[in-house]
């Protein structure tokens, strides 16, 4: 199969591998689209040593099944497999395991490939006449679901009753904001400093796409949802936040600096974490996007998968305006 492989830090090279072989339980899925991560730029930056090199990349990915009991079915691939003994598997949490294991991670390989193995548990079937780039969507927009719900339990009160704003708009952000909104959620913000973003954003509903020195006033915010997680982003969430309300971080940025624990302290803002989602939160949005509940999804550009290096400088030179890049085998 062909495949882009990182070789080193900021190399990829699209290239031959050898095709991977199913184990007991797993299927071989013929990738039709497969999304590229801010984690997966991490990685290729040289910044992650849990991804050595060479290794193929890519854990947002649908495609066509060729092997096991779905097999010539069309799937989203969840890319988060933990074993079903885990306490947190048998808690309802596999997203928390410590045994947890993802595409594009060793020992598993991930979609920046023709063809890609996954257990047949992790596959969700999608409509045979949903867009493969879209169904690539699942994975990112499971994540934003995630960060959403578990801020609204921790407000404690109704979303249409809550000033939401999201930090970013990549494709973390932006669909966070489209979750907040198909939620009722009240008035919603998303701040973004890219001009281009930003008009994606508005295009594709979020009417409150507004540059950094454009936002809402200080400690106005129920609910934020920082989806950059960097110093600054976190410098404006803690400004930015209501009295008892509350921070979600989703970014994966290195570092602690910009939080102001002291204000987090005296007006009792709850500050959170949150990673990936639940299968349940995985097939639910699934059948979100497959039956336009979260627009348009026209916020994607694809591109070949031979031609991934140059999507991946086009992202580091802030030169794509898309939320997110899709790559094509």
């Amino acid at each position: 199969m062909k495949a882009l492989v990182q070789t080193g830090p900021n190399s990829l090279v699209h290239r031959e591998e050898q095709d991977p072989s199913p184990a007991a339980g797993e299927a071989i899925i013929r990738v039709e689209a497969v999304g590229i991560c801010g984690s997966d730029m991490h990685a290729i930056h040289g910044h992650d040593p849990r991804r050595p090199v060479p290794i193929i990349l890519g854990h947002e990915a649908a495609g066509r099944v060729l092997t096991g009991k779905l097999a010539g079915r069309r799937v989203a691939v969840n890319p988060l497999v933990v074993p079903a003994d885990c306490p947190f598997a048998r808690e309802g949490r596999p997203h928390l395991s410590p045994r947890r294991e993802i595409l594009s991670m060793p020992p598993r390989a991930g979609a920046f490939a023709e063809l890609v193995r996954a257990p047949e548990e992790n596959l969700v079937e999608i409509p045979e006449a949903m867009p493969a780039a879209q169904a690539a969507l699942a994975e990112p927009v499971a994540v934003s679901y995630h960060a959403v719900h578990h801020g609204a339990r921790l407000l404690g009160r109704p979303l249409p009753s809550a000033r939401c704003l999201v930090l970013g708009g990549g494709a973390i952000g932006l669909a966070a904001a489209l979750v907040l909104l198909q939620g009722g959620a009240g008035e919603t913000w998303l701040i973004e400093p890219n001009l281009a973003r930003r008009a994606t954003a508005a295009r594709a509903g979020v009417a409150l796409a507004r540059a950094p020195e454009e936002g809402p006033e200080e400690g106005s915010c129920d609910l934020i949802l920082d989806a950059v997680g960097a110093a600054a982003t976190r410098a404006s969430a803690s400004r930015l936040a209501r009295p008892g309300g509350v921070i979600v971080h989703a970014g994966l940025l290195p570092g602690a600096e910009g939080l102001d624990v002291r204000r987090l302290t005296l007006q009792e803002i709850t500050f959170t974490g949150t990673y990936c989602y639940t299968p349940g939160e995985f097939r639910t949005v699934v059948r979100l996007l497959a039956t336009g509940r979260l627009g348009a999804l026209d916020w994607l550009e694809t591109r070949p998968l031979a031609e991934g290096a140059r999507a991946v400088a086009d992202i580091d030179a802030g030169m794509v305006a898309a939320a997110k890049l899709v790559l094509v085998p």
